[in-house]
């Protein structure tokens, strides 16, 4: 059973989320011949204060 983890910034709405649930499902049941019902996607909301890259918080970037 595929587990595919989305991590990304807050703010997505449930439209984008389902959406893309949708797309990355067909994507594996595809190149990975598994089927609909035995791919689960995770989706990790993560706030900009959380996250850091080259050192700086991403809620301090510019």
């Amino acid at each position: 059973m595929p587990i595919i983890r989305v991590q990304m910034w807050e703010g997505r709405t449930q439209a984008q989320k389902a959406e893309l649930a949708r797309v990355i499902t067909e994507a594996v049941v595809t190149i990975a011949h598994t089927t609909p019902e035995s791919t689960i996607v995770i989706f990790e909301d993560i706030a900009k204060s959380n996250w850091a890259a080259s050192g700086i918080l991403a809620s301090e970037a510019r």
